[in-house]
């Protein structure tokens, strides 16, 4: 069983070995689907940390059932053991085709093999992310990098293996871990592995929220908690004619010298699917202030700014050096702002009057 996904151009492979099965999607769902795969805006809205109420609105929209437990007492074992498999891939529909090569294939295997755990003492760690949870473990064997997923202290999801060219990755399961934490491991491996095997391919992931004004599109990042999703959904609300094309990882792309961004997969906690694409108008670094004030940023500042929202494997300098010249050309061929700024309408004005300004000029 397998689908193949384009995302900004670029072919993916996801295969599922038994049990593991993608959910059908409902009659409802393929029509938000179709028309998410042409684009269309379906109404979902930036999600901010302080907003939690949004999640339920953006899951009615998108048609999800919630699993209760009157019934679940209504299926059978074997019922249960299928729901238990069945791996929601909806937010990869929308960028479903048929055919074509893919640039590298991801293998959801049934289980953890014994020759993997045997090896394990021949590991050598390359990184280690466990500040928060989930947290995850890099390290390197035999030319392949493999990450081991933790979801919950002591609670091992999985292994994620990626060929030295990245062009296949193994995912392997532990044991008693159902679909919803394996698909989130598989949602951190396709996006680790994109990152790598596209770093050569002028494409950079980047951790940002972007809306969408006039057929352009601006970027808006920063530091954790600084307000991305906040911003945009400030646009949503006082520039109605915007729209929301990414809330989390949209990906750019230099096509013919021109930066394109892509709605993709991935978009955290805002459930935003949506299979469309833009050039990109301006790059905008958000920082919490009592006042708003926006700063066009130059050179080494632009430079900073953007390499410090690229979503990448900064251990792997390999993958840095391939990066870094599409994160030059992006600092330097876009428009990038600082804006120092209160979640308020007079913030959305300022942005927007500066980048639309900066447009106008050139």
């Amino acid at each position: 069983m397998e689908k193949i996904y384009r995302i900004a151009g670029h072919s993916i492979r996801v295969s599922l070995d038994s049990p593991w099965t993608f959910k059908a999607l409902t009659p409802a769902q393929e029509e938000l689907v179709e028309k998410l795969r042409r684009g269309e805006d379906i109404g979902i809205i930036p999600v901010p940390a302080d907003r939690t109420e949004g999640l339920a609105v953006n899951e009615e929209l998108m048609g999800k059932e919630q699993m209760t437990k009157e019934i679940w007492n209504t299926f059978s074992e074997s019922e249960k053991d299928a729901f238990r498999h069945s791996l929601d891939f909806e937010q990869y529909a929308p960028f479903e085709v048929e055919g074509g090569e893919p640039l590298f294939s991801l293998r959801v295997h049934s289980g953890v093999p014994e020759e993997l755990e045997a090896s394990r003492g021949e590991w050598k760690m390359v990184t280690a992310v466990d500040e928060i949870l989930p947290f995850y473990y890099g390290y390197r064997h035999n030319g392949n990098t493999i990450y081991e997923f933790f979801p919950a202290k002591g609670l091992r999801a999985g292994y994620f293996v990626m060929s030295a060219d990245y062009s296949k990755g193994d995912y392997y399961p532990c044991e008693r871990i159902g679909a919803r934490t394996t698909l989130m491991q598989i949602n951190t491996s396709l996006m680790i592995q994109f990152t790598f095997a596209t770093a050569a391919l002028d494409t950079i992931l980047l951790h940002a929220s972007v809306t969408r004004l006039e057929g352009k599109a601006q970027l808006f990042f920063g530091v954790s908690g600084t307000g991305k999703s906040t911003h945009s959904r400030l646009w949503h609300e006082f520039v109605p004619e915007s729209d929301l094309m990414n809330d989390d990882n949209p990906v750019i792309r230099f096509i013919d010298g021109k930066a394109i961004v892509f709605g993709s997969p991935w978009s955290g906690k805002t459930l935003c699917y949506r299979n469309v694409s833009a050039p990109v108008r301006a790059l905008v670094r958000l920082e919490q202030a009592p006042e708003n004030k926006i700063v066009r940023l130059e050179t080494l500042s632009a430079y900073a700014s953007v390499i410090a929202a690229v979503s990448t494997i900064r251990w792997d300098h390999s993958v840095m050096d391939k990066i870094i010249p599409t994160v030059e050309r992006a600092a330097m061929t876009v428009p990038c702002f600082q804006l120092s700024c209160r979640p308020d309408e007079e913030a959305v004005r300022v942005c927007r009057e500066a980048v639309m300004s900066v447009e106008q000029k050139s």
